[in-house]
C-alpha cells in the first residue's frame, strides 16, 4: 500500500488496518513454518506496512491532530 493512500485513512481506518494485516502476517508466518509459503518476500512486505503505519499514526499524535 502507498504512504498517500495510508495518510488518507482515519486513525480508526488506520488502526482496524494494523490490525488486519498482523493477522495477515501471522498467518504468512505459520506458513512459512509449514514450509506452504511460496513468496518470502510478502512477510518482509507485511512489516514494513506495519511499521508505516505505526509512523503515521505517531506522527498525528505528536503533532496533536493539528493537520
Amino acid at each position: 500500500m502507498d504512504i498517500k493512500e495510508l495518510r488518507k485513512l482515519s486513525d480508526a481506518e488506520l488502526k482496524t488496518k494494523i490490525r488486519e494485516t498482523k493477522e495477515e502476517l501471522f498467518t504468512k508466518r505459520m506458513q512459512q513454518a509449514n514450509g506452504t509459503l511460496e513468496k518470502p518476500t510478502e512477510l518482509r512486505t507485511l512489516r514494513k506496512n506495519v511499521a508505516k503505519m505505526k509512523t503515521i499514526l505517531k506522527e498525528r499524535e505528536l503533532d496533536g491532530g493539528n493537520k
